[in-house]
């Protein structure tokens, strides 16, 4: 039984490759995507290998410390197993970087999106205040005012025009992001004040064609060291979720289950309190800087 819930936000510093294998596309090493919208998202195992990394690391513990078991879970063919007391839920994309004529970028998002992140909120016994406008058309994009996207009665995002249309809830949307999604750290106040005027909902089709072709595609050789010349087979391209991506995922508490240890679920969460967790590394690439992201607690974690 899950009795405390929260929502952790994921905000993308450096490119992101949470990686689905070999793939038969144009890609050679695509990012994890959700099989029916082909949203990018992050698999709650990798999510939760990564917690589980940053608790042991932080707390200068081994893998096989009963701390971290404790909270983690005991897995394998010997010995007592017990499952573990952290559950994270899959990471879901809710706003995506997309190239900008006016303003340089736009946070992209849909109500397909907002509603999904709205029906993880009440996954995790939360709430958000604010209401979900109606879907604008394929030609319309809806967004705040003022902004910085928009040229005229137009904003441009990559090489696709849309007409801009007004929409007060999209500054509720904008404003709730900024106090409660956007990393609560000194270093993001311009990212904070700027979201209001880069915000925009679009229509499902074109969130989802942005999701699918405006990603990150990085191009990887390995050169023979004496001719200077790609290796044979080695030339390669990895697709990466772009910096400045949010993504959001839930993340439930139970009592430790290994019959030895009484903490409740509350003190389970406090946990991550105590370590300061601003800043996680997913994903692959961790030697050439990709994967950082910061994070933040939706409501805030307690101390006990």
């Amino acid at each position: 039984m899950f009795t405390e819930k929260r929502i952790v936000f994921l905000y993308v510093e450096t490119p992101l490759h949470v990686g689905a294998g070999r793939g038969a596309g144009a890609v050679d090493l695509p990012i994890q995507r959700e099989r029916v919208t082909g949203y990018p998202m992050v698999q709650a195992a990798g999510l939760k290998g990564c917690l589980r990394a940053a608790y042991r690391d932080e707390n200068k513990l081994s893998d096989e410390d009963e701390k971290v078991k404790a909270l983690f879970g005991q897995a394998g063919d010997k010995g007592d197993n017990y499952a573990g007391a952290i559950v994270p839920g899959d990471a879901r994309i809710l706003l995506l970087p997309v190239r900008s004529l006016a303003g340089v970028f736009a946070w992209a998002t849909s109500c397909h999106a907002l509603a999904s992140f709205q029906r993880a909120t009440r996954l995790a016994a939360q709430e958000v205040k604010w209401t979900i406008p109606v879907s604008p058309s394929k030609e319309n994009a809806l967004v705040c005012k003022p902004n910085d996207l928009q040229i005229d009665q137009n904003i441009v995002l990559e090489e696709f025009s849309f007409t801009a249309k007004d929409s007060v809830q999209v500054n509720e949307i904008a404003k709730w992001l900024k106090e409660n999604a956007l990393p609560a750290l000194p270093e993001y106040s311009y990212w904070k004040e700027s979201i209001s005027k880069r915000l925009c909902i679009l229509s499902e089709d074109a969130f989802r064609d942005f999701c699918l072709y405006a990603t990150e595609v990085q191009t990887h050789v390995n050169l023979d060291p004496k001719k200077k010349t790609v290796k044979k087979g080695a030339l390669w391209t990895t697709e990466s979720l772009p910096t400045d991506s949010l993504l959001y995922a839930p993340l439930m508490a139970s009592p430790v289950r290994n019959g030895k240890d009484v903490r409740e679920a509350s003190a389970v969460l406090n946990e991550f309190d105590t370590l300061n967790l601003t800043h996680l590394q997913l994903g692959g690439d961790e030697t050439t800087g990709q994967g950082w992201v910061a994070t933040r607690f939706y409501p805030g974690l307690k101390k006990a």
